[in-house]
């Protein structure tokens, strides 16, 4: 099984994918003139309410919902798969993919917003799907986005997650992972039951109290390791370039490895590119796109500039101080080892931020998936998605995480297909709606775009 799944992993992320994925980050960059210059105020705008603008939660609730989504186990063990799969130097293209991720992420809230409609229960609803069917006129990759993101759901946001969670309450606490997942079960049925406005209220306060406990315990062994952080950059930088890994169990790695598993890595965690965070973006009260654009691509600039290149420098400077002992490890194990060099705490840090990134990221998930299958299929197909969705967190939970990572980045890669062909293909709207909006100084403009009613 796991010889067909690297097959077509092959595939799916070969030459082609790197090229339209990064190519579509760098030429949104250019066509927005660089939003990325606008990313502090964008932190500015998410923390101001909108109080007056249409929408089913605030900037920072779909933010959040996004974060929340986005956050999780790519964080950590993503990025601990890439190291010890690519080398150091995929560190250094997960961030870059970060950075030029930011527009396509800006990008893909403005159609969000754009191209959203009202469901007949009085829910917004967006994302690449609307977007290709009303911006592009191409209902049937509207389609292929919805069933791909509505299977891949179960994968990225779901399997992984639970098995992330098990993995690691089993190596701190030796709790069984079958216990385990039915404790993640039950919290996720009960808590995905009021929909997008509950999840949104969890949400605001869930991120920000496990991303400042997460990256307080990898300041810490930053510090710890501060003879090392020099060298761990310098090795960062030349290894992207050169494939020069540091032996040790890391030998071996080439270029395009640190490139393929740095920029899939990425992929998995800011998401810039997969059309699953517009999901998110299009529930936003916002007065226009370019204002919850602006909001949206804040998430990249945290998830990955800070958290991913942290946990990189984290793991990096953590093999070069103690190379026999980090040696051989991978995933889930690479940063229990790092993390355990802080006294006592070090594990239960790394436990209790992994718990909170993957179970906050089962929970945003769930809506990406469950809007996807009301597209495809109307109302009705809400209770049945939230009860498969539970019972996938129980399987997800004690199925093999080579399985899990393989399935879920070819999921991602066929979610990223249709979503960048809508980036690509509307990128004059995203255009003009910026220069409508941003630089004209319209920011706090209001949109005259009608939402229409769907029946479904």
């Amino acid at each position: 099984m796991m010889d067909v799944i690297s097959s077509i992993q092959g595939v799916v992320w070969g030459p082609v994918m790197l090229v339209l994925l990064f190519g579509t980050h760098v030429f949104l960059t250019i066509r927005t003139r660089v939003i990325q210059r606008y990313v502090f105020k964008g932190i500015k705008l998410s923390v101001t309410p909108d109080k007056e603008a249409e929408g089913d939660v605030s900037g920072f609730g779909a933010l959040a919902t996004a974060l929340a989504a986005t956050i999780g186990t790519g964080n950590i063990v993503g990025v601990a798969t890439a190291v010890a799969s690519g080398g150091p130097g995929a560190v250094f293209w997960v961030w870059l993919t970060g950075l030029f991720g930011i527009a396509s992420k800006y990008g893909e809230a403005v159609l969000a917003i754009k191209y959203r409609v009202k469901g007949k229960d009085g829910a917004m609803n967006g994302g690449p799907m609307y977007a290709l069917e009303r911006g592009l006129k191409q209902k049937w990759l509207g389609i292929l986005f919805a069933v791909f993101a509505g299977v891949a759901c179960f994968g990225i946001g779901n399997g992984t997650q639970g098995n992330s969670i098990t993995g690691m309450v089993n190596n701190t606490f030796g709790i069984s992972p079958v216990i385990t997942g039915i404790v993640l079960t039950v919290a996720t049925g009960a808590a995905i039951l009021g929909g997008v406005k509950s999840i949104a209220k969890v949400c605001e306060k869930l991120v920000p109290f496990m991303a400042g406990f997460y990256v307080l315990g990898c300041i810490i062994i930053l510090v710890m390791n501060h003879a090392y952080l020099g060298a761990a950059v310098k090795l960062i930088v030349t290894s992207a370039f050169t494939g020069n890994a540091m032996g040790g169990g890391f030998a071996g790695a080439t270029v395009m490895m640190a490139i393929r598993f740095g920029i899939a890595r990425g992929l998995f965690s800011n998401e810039s590119g997969l059309g699953s965070a517009p999901i998110a973006s299009a529930a936003a009260m916002t007065r226009n796109s370019v204002h919850q654009g602006l909001i949206a691509m804040t998430g990249v600039f945290w998830d990955t500039i800070i958290v991913c290149a942290m946990t990189g420098m984290v793991l990096v400077s953590s093999i070069l101080k103690n190379p026999e002992g980090m040696s051989g490890l991978s995933g889930g194990d690479l940063s229990s080892a790092a993390f355990a060099t802080i006294p006592v705490i070090g594990p239960i840090v790394l436990t209790v931020g992994l718990i909170c990134f993957a179970w906050s990221t089962i929970l945003g998930w769930s809506y990406y998936g469950e809007r996807c299958w009301v597209y495809l299929c109307g109302q009705k197909a809400i209770m049945p998605f939230r009860i498969a969705w539970t019972i996938v967190v129980f399987i997800g939970s004690i199925v093999s995480l080579d399985l899990v990572w393989g399935i879920a980045d070819i999921l991602n890669a066929l979610m990223a297909f249709p979503n960048l062909v809508a980036l690509l293909g509307l990128s004059g709207v995203i255009a003009a709606e910026t220069k409508k909006y941003l630089f004209s100084d319209n920011l706090d403009g209001w949109s005259d775009d009608e939402v229409p009613v769907v029946d479904k």
